[in-house]
């Protein structure tokens, strides 16, 4: 395994991730990438690239030249709906966390490293043609309820055969959008992948996507 070291060489760049989090999400790349598992890597709402850096840096370990595509508006967080409400405040408003695209991409240079294929754009301008046609590891941290549905739409038909997609911030508290988009979205399509939670990480893993 190669993830553990890469926790421990590289620091993170922002606090929208933690270390156990991170350790989830490189472990499940890591497994995809030594597991054979086909198709390109997508990221929608990357900030300011910490686990961008990381995704990055996994595949340039094994000499992976699979495709790697980031998506953000790096405008902030867009408006709230209603299922994005909760009972601990008026965390996250809309325009928080906004990075701009240009600073994402100096983080990748001041690392030296090869930035992914940037798309700047909120998540409901983005059209099929702006997606792989084939996705083996998606990681989706879009915060509210409509950005993870919209993410799931443009993925989810693309999945290749043992693909994993993980969801960020699952069972947190302040952002109940994200479990409830999910748990709509697999109920809609009558979808049943396996499911597991793990660090504030929801990790689906289709059984069969088509």
């Amino acid at each position: 395994m190669i993830y553990p070291e890469l926790l421990t060489r590289y620091p993170l760049i922002s606090d929208q991730v933690s270390v156990a989090e991170l350790r989830v999400i490189l472990r499940e790349l890591e497994k995809a990438v030594t597991g054979g598992v086909e198709g390109d890597v997508v990221e929608f709402g990357c900030y300011s690239g910490t686990t961008s850096l990381f995704i990055r840096r996994l595949l340039d370990a094994y000499d992976d030249h699979r495709a790697f595509h980031a998506y953000d508006s790096f405008a902030g967080l867009p408006p709230k709906t209603l299922e994005d409400k909760n009972a601990a405040g008026l965390d996250f408003k809309a325009g928080e966390l906004a990075v701009s695209k240009k600073q994402f991409l100096r983080n990748f240079e001041r690392a030296k490293l090869q930035p992914p294929i940037t798309h700047k754009a909120w998540f409901n301008e983005l059209t099929d043609q702006d997606v792989p046609a084939e996705i083996g590891f998606a990681f989706l941290d879009g915060d509210f309820y409509e950005s993870i549905q919209t993410s799931l739409e443009l993925v989810w038909s693309r999945l290749t055969k043992d693909a994993v997609v993980l969801v960020h911030d699952y069972n947190r508290e302040t952002l109940p959008g994200v479990a409830q988009s999910v748990t709509d979205f697999l109920q809609h399509y009558h979808l049943h992948p396996q499911l597991q939670v793990e660090a504030n990480i929801g990790i689906l893993r289709p059984a069969k996507v088509k």
